[in-house]
This record gives C-alpha cells, sequence and structure tokens, in this order.
C-alpha cells in the first residue's frame, strides 16, 4: 500500500472538516507524531479533527474510495506504537469532546471519543455515581483510545478490564459507515456481541466515536494501605488473605520493588518514601466497601494478623486522603521515575496469580545472566496477574549498546511469560511493537481467524494499517 496521499485527496478531506478541521502545521503535528518514551516518531499528510461522527464517516469513506491509509490516534498515551502514524492520514479524536448524557437510574455515562477519563470521573461524580476505571493517564488518556486498547489499570482485581465497563459502542465501520451500538442494556443475548471486536481492536476496524459506560454507586469507606513484604511469593499470599478478609472488597492491590521506588524518589519531585525504613518489596492495597467504617476495619484486621504472623514487615494505613494519594503517586510515577535512568525494555505481561512471583524469579535470573550489571524494575497490578517488568541498561552504561539486545531479550522474558500460560500483552496492546511477535504466541488457527474478521471488515486494510499481522 502506498503511503503517498494524492493533493486532490487531501483537499477534499479539507473541505470536509472545514475550518479547524484539519492542521498540516509542523508545530501543531508535532507533539502528535511522537511516542511518549521516543521510541517511535511518525509523519503524517494531515491532522484530521474531526468534530462530529459525521465528520469522522465522511473521513473514512473517502480515503476507503480512494485506498488511502489511516492511524487513529485519541490521547497518545499508548506505549506501543500503534498510535503514531508512519505516512498515514492522522485522524486524532480530541474534538470529539462532547459527554452526550449521564443517567443515575441507568447507572450509565455516555462519552465521546476524545472524552478524558479524568472528566469522565468529573462527570459521574456529579450524580454521585463513579467509573471504576483508574489510569496514571487519566488527565490525558481519552475514551476511544482506552476502548480500542482495552485498557486495564488499577480495578481490575474489582471491576475487570474496559470491556467487562462498557455497555454500548458507537464505531464508523472502514466503509464509512455509521454503527450506532449505544444500547445501555445490561442483557442482549442476540447473536454476535459486535462492541467486543472493536473493544482491544486497536482501531483496526473502524472509528471508535462514542461509547455508553458503566457506573457504579460510590461507596462509602475506603482504606489504603502500603506494606512491606520480603518476597513476591509472600505479596500473592497476603492477596488471598486480604480477599477473604474483605469479602470481595479488594479494589486494587499493587506490587513495587525497592528498586522502582528509589528511582521515584529519586526522579520525581515531592515524592517520600511510603515507609520509615527501606524494604526489598512494597504492596499497595485499597479496599473500599458500601458500608461506613467497614473498609477501614477490615484493612486493620488484615495487617494486624499479618504483622502478627510476620507476614509482612511493616506497614502504614493512609490517615488521610492526601497521604493515600502520596502512597498512590510511588505506585503511579514507576515509569516516568525510570525514564531518566536511560534505555529500558518494557514488559507488559500478565501470568495466572499464582505463577507471578515464578515469573518474576525466572526472568530476573534469565535478564541478569542475559545482560550483567542490568537494573531491573518489577510492578504493577499483581492482584490479576499483570506485572511491568523492565530491564533498565546498567548505571553508567550505554543506551545504544543496551537498546540493540532488546528484541533478543524481551523475546526471553516472553518465552517465560508464555511457558506459564501467560501474555506478551496484558494491557498495553500489539501495537507496532509486538504486532508480528504475537505470531510466535498464537496458533496458526487462532491468527488466521482473526485476519478473516478483519479482511471481512476492512478488505483494503486502510484502518491502522501496520497493526495485527
Amino acid at each position: 500500500m502506498s503511503l503517498s496521499v494524492p493533493a486532490d485527496v487531501l483537499s477534499r478531506l479539507k473541505a470536509v472538516l472545514g475550518e479547524g478541521g484539519w492542521s498540516q502545521d509542523p508545530e501543531r503535528l508535532a507533539p502528535k507524531l511522537l511516542e511518549w518514551r521516543d521510541r517511535w516518531k511518525g509523519t503524517t499528510p494531515l491532522l484530521a479533527l474531526p468534530k462530529t461522527t459525521a465528520d469522522v464517516a465522511a473521513v473514512v469513506g473517502i480515503c476507503h474510495v480512494e485506498g488511502v491509509p489511516i492511524t487513529t490516534q485519541g490521547g497518545n498515551t499508548g506505549l506501543v506504537g500503534g498510535q503514531i502514524p508512519q505516512g498515514e492520514i492522522l485522524l486524532s479524536t480530541e474534538r470529539l469532546s462532547t459527554i452526550r448524557d449521564v443517567d443515575a437510574f441507568d447507572d450509565v455515562i455516555v462519552a465521546e471519543a476524545g472524552v478524558t477519563l479524568a472528566a469522565v470521573h468529573e462527570a459521574a461524580l456529579k450524580v454521585r455515581r463513579r467509573f471504576p476505571m483508574g489510569l496514571a493517564s487519566e488527565g490525558t488518556a481519552s475514551i476511544g483510545g482506552i476502548v480500542s486498547t482495552n485498557a486495564g489499570g488499577t480495578a481490575v482485581l474489582r471491576y475487570g478490564n474496559t470491556r467487562d465497563l462498557v455497555l454500548g459502542l458507537e464505531a464508523v465501520l472502514p466503509n464509512g459507515e455509521i454503527w450506532n451500538g449505544l444500547k445501555r442494556l445490561r442483557k442482549d443475548n442476540t447473536g454476535y456481541d459486535l462492541k467486543q471486536l472493536f473493544i482491544g481492536g486497536e482501531g483496526t476496524l473502524g472509528v471508535v466515536t462514542a461509547a455508553s459506560l458503566k457506573l457504579f454507586p460510590i461507596l462509602a469507606s475506603r482504606a489504603t494501605a502500603v506494606a512491606a513484604v520480603e518476597s513476591p511469593e509472600v505479596a500473592i499470599q497476603l492477596l488471598v488473605r486480604a480477599k477473604e478478609e474483605a469479602g470481595g472488597a479488594v479494589e486494587a492491590f499493587e506490587l513495587m520493588g525497592r528498586r522502582g521506588v528509589e528511582f521515584v524518589l529519586k526522579n520525581i519531585a515531592g515524592q517520600r518514601d511510603p515507609l520509615h525504613a527501606a524494604y526489598p518489596w512494597y504492596v499497595l492495597i485499597e479496599i473500599a466497601s458500601g458500608e461506613p467504617g467497614a473498609a477501614e476495619a477490615a484493612m486493620e484486621r488484615l495487617l494486624g494478623k499479618a504483622l502478627e504472623d510476620s507476614l509482612i514487615l511493616d506497614a502504614a494505613i493512609a490517615q488521610s486522603e492526601a497521604q493515600a494519594k502520596a502512597f498512590w503517586s510511588v505506585r503511579e510515577n514507576q515509569s516516568p521515575g525510570q525514564k531518566p535512568e536511560g534505555a529500558t525494555w518494557k514488559h507488559d505481561i500478565s501470568v495466572p496469580v499464582s505463577q507471578v512471583a515464578k515469573f518474576i524469579a525466572q526472568a530476573t535470573t534469565a535478564m541478569e545472566a542475559f545482560a550483567p550489571g542490568c537494573r531491573i524494575t518489577a510492578f504493577g497490578h499483581v492482584g490479576d496477574g499483570n506485572i511491568h517488568y523492565d530491564v533498565i541498561r546498567p548505571d553508567g552504561g550505554d543506551d545504544a549498546a543496551h537498546s540493540a539486545k532488546r528484541n533478543e531479550g524481551s523475546r526471553i522474558v516472553h518465552d517465560i511469560a508464555a511457558s506459564l500460560g501467560g501474555s506478551i500483552s496484558a494491557e498495553h496492546g500489539l501495537g507496532a511493537m509486538k504486532t508480528e511477535e504475537a505470531r510466535r504466541y498464537k496458533s496458526p488457527v487462532e491468527v488466521a481467524a482473526l485476519s478473516a474478521i478483519r479482511q471481512s471488515l476492512d478488505p483494503k486494510r486502510i484502518m491502522n494499517p501496520r497493526v495485527f499481522f
């Protein structure tokens, strides 16, 4: 497929988008053509800025007829390069920014693709409801991208991934037709669930323009704590206890290694050590309940018994919202805290929760042998088996030399995850980074089935053409 877009096609796209609906200004385009970790830098002949679903349909319709490829971008918080164009039309959803409805009876919010996660949280609170997804990038990450990548976040343990939180979608198909599937139904057993193809589809089956999302009651009590443990094995034991003690009220259970905490303290201003002494591993626990005082009581029981049994080394329960935010800040700044340390091999893997400790141990042994002197940080959503396992170049080492070994090193890490029944991408998607590598871990039957779905909807392969096989 040629990435040269004829001048007359560009003119037609500009005409349907109208004033303010497109840009070719290098300064306007620059931040949209660079991935957050600086691994991908892109090019585009035109930034399309549709304001309505009809605008999106017009752009996609023209591109379909002319065979012109499109890359769709939301908040540009993706970490696998799928949102960075390499010559395609760049379709940004930033102006699709309307919250169409918030309904406390149906417990639903209908938000357009460009609405940020933070804005959804704010709108839900106005009707005394909450949307439970939590992401460090909530001020930038937008609903279209969240849906298209099936984002996870910190509350998956209790509420599930994005696909568990979506009731309906509106999307523009690759031929420019609009599919209005913005249902609010909790039950609809009438055949294929089409929305689930778009959730996690990374823009390959069309452009998600709006979503109906589930809302939940605001819970009456919440407790946040940090506990120190000797090892990931002990962290898993504590997770089992937390589930039993809280009766399903555990909202988050996050693991952090000491090295990652030290990077945050060193490189991110205003951070404080979560406990008075340094420990090998930390667990950030959040419990929430509909009963006043119940979350706090459950947390105190959990940590008290764990201390008595020497399961944990130390612990602190947040005594204020500010202290809870400080605990969360250490966790959410794990990736930014690493960035100044140099070249890093990032891994977003998942394994069954029971295999988390084994994965960390096996991967660390393998990486220390493969890249002597490397600095490893492991952190993430241990409550759902998703570990961000990052291999940073040796202190004072050469970035280029470390980066040159990335693919071989990542293959080792991914093979270990796969051997334990895991996945090479837990929540970031495949994007441009992992799309071909995924063939190693998916059967030919699965690849053929996925390819057939795409071919049926996008035979010209114009939607995010570099993603998915």
